[in-house]
């Protein structure tokens, strides 16, 4: 069932809704990582509930966006949308008003949950609103503002975060979501049109709710073990995880012999480009995740940069990946995996660069950090814009939707996961550094070369990955 908007207005006011939308959710999973160390002087975070701060919120997101999206199928796209941005922007408030750690990742908990729920209406309702004809527009202004998010971010967090605007913080962050997620409301009750997807679909919510359990047993041992001294059950936990994962499969491998929509077809894993894109995945996206987040406690606890500076250092990142993510587009569908394998070898060699100018506890200057932030940029500009869509040219096209939805929720989960792995390698040298010496920059740029090794080895094995995926990308709208 779907309703045309008739009036260009209202055609351009709900694509601004819908953008802005996009805009927030984007800007919360990174503008997190500069603040953090604000966040734990003003709420006493230890460094597991930062890393739980900002792997809570992509872990929330990753595990709602597939059944978030046949909700809207199956209820409505405009109604699904608006009730996941009230919720987004409540839950905003909430991380604003937070008063204990724990508050403030179940705050962002429930940001990514309604995240999931607001994010994967969008390309349904932009199909809805606009013609054929005009959609190309509508999807290049998609594309501009994930490229303006990703330069946004970290630039816009240390702004707030320095400004420190009526003695608020860290804490505007969040709250500025309030008024533009209020204004969004009003507007997407009146401009948004409804739509549904054909036919009708059963939500597979015990699928969502097995995996995510699972990777919760997962994650919580690995992020909290060093914090709770690795206790036995700690390693219980982990164990657990196996059978509930196989409780998954067995599952979803039911509910399409049915005929039904599983959240992941296991036949889908005997597809060579599907199961060597989701690994690619899991190691790029984790490599990523991971890396902003320690760099930004590297920058202003270890060199003592503030946050403004510290999204100043970033900022070329951004700047690199706007110049090449057109450019990764629009040759796609002619050398889809050749920019793949260069993207993320760009991003391998970026953190060598880093590497040799942080190593021996040297304070590196502005230009020595923007080289590598720039290279880096330029390397996930060529990347990530276009990898699900090379992975899913080798996936049949009866099960590319499914494909696409399955990897975009993997790419979050990578970097929830590369968060927890590598954040506790990151913060058991940092501890160990300080056990010997006492000076804050020696010990976090210690840490800091110690992480970017495995960093590299990730970029470097996901794009070897890489070299099994089909050479060309599917002609399918790119997926967020």
């Amino acid at each position: 069932m779907k309703s045309r908007l008739v009036s260009p207005r209202s055609q351009l006011i709900a694509l601004v809704v819908v953008l802005v939308a996009v805009f927030m959710e984007l800007l919360d999973a990174t503008i997190v990582s500069v603040a953090a160390p604000s966040i734990a002087v003003s709420l006493g975070a230890n460094e597991a509930e930062l890393q739980w701060t900002v792997a809570g919120y992509t872990l929330a997101l990753a595990a709602g966006l597939i059944t978030g999206g046949r909700i809207g199928d199956q209820f409505g796209r405009r109604r699904a949308f608006l009730i996941g941005l009230m919720g987004f922007t409540l839950a905003s408030l909430l991380c604003a008003l937070a008063t204990s750690p724990a508050f403030l990742i179940a705050a962002r908990v429930a940001q990514g949950l309604t995240g999931s729920l607001m994010i994967p209406q969008v390309f349904g309702i932009i199909r809805t609103a606009f013609t054929p004809s005009q959609r190309a527009k509508a999807f290049g202004a998609y594309g501009a503002v994930l490229g303006l998010a990703s330069l946004a971010g970290p630039l816009l967090g240390g702004i707030l975060v320095n400004a420190d605007l009526l003695g608020l913080g860290w804490r505007t962050i969040f709250g500025v979501n309030v008024p533009v997620g209020i204004v969004g409301l009003i507007l997407g009750f009146r401009y948004i049109p409804e739509s549904r997807g054909a036919g009708s679909m059963k939500l597979d919510l015990g699928g969502a709710v097995l995996i995510s359990f699972a990777m919760i047993l997962i994650l919580l041992p690995i992020v909290q073990g060093r914090e709770w001294g690795w206790p036995w059950w700690g390693f219980v936990m982990l164990a657990l995880s196996i059978p509930l994962i196989a409780l998954f499969f067995m599952r979803e491998s039911r509910l399409a012999a049915g005929g039904d929509q599983p959240i992941l077809d296991p036949a889908l894993l005997r597809i060579r480009a599907f199961t060597s894109g989701l690994s690619a995945s899991l190691l790029f996206f984790g490599g990523i995740g991971s890396f902003f987040f320690l760099f930004a406690l590297y920058l202003q606890l270890g060199t003592g940069r503030d946050a403004l500076e510290t999204g100043m250092a970033i900022l070329p990142y951004a700047i690199g990946s706007i110049i090449t993510s057109g450019i990764g587009v629009q040759f796609a569908n002619r050398a889809g995996r050749a920019m793949l394998v260069f993207g993320s070898l760009l991003l391998a060699i970026s953190q060598g660069i880093l590497l040799l100018n942080v190593r021996d506890g040297v304070d590196p200057s502005y230009w020595a950090l923007a080289l590598p932030m720039f290279i880096g940029g330029l390397g996930i500009g060529f990347t990530a814009p276009i990898l699900v869509n090379v992975i899913i040219a080798g996936v049949p096209g009866k099960d590319a939707g499914s494909a696409g939805a399955v990897l975009t929720t993997i790419g979050q989960i990578g970097n929830s996961i590369g968060i927890a792995i590598l954040g506790v390698l990151f913060f058991s040298r940092l501890n160990s550094s300080f056990t010997v010496e006492e000076n804050q920059l020696i010990a976090y740029g210690d840490a800091l070369t110690f992480i970017l090794p495995w960093l590299i080895a990730c970029y470097v094995i996901a794009a070897a990955l890489m070299l099994l995926l089909p050479a060309k990308a599917a002609s399918e709208e790119l997926h967020h």
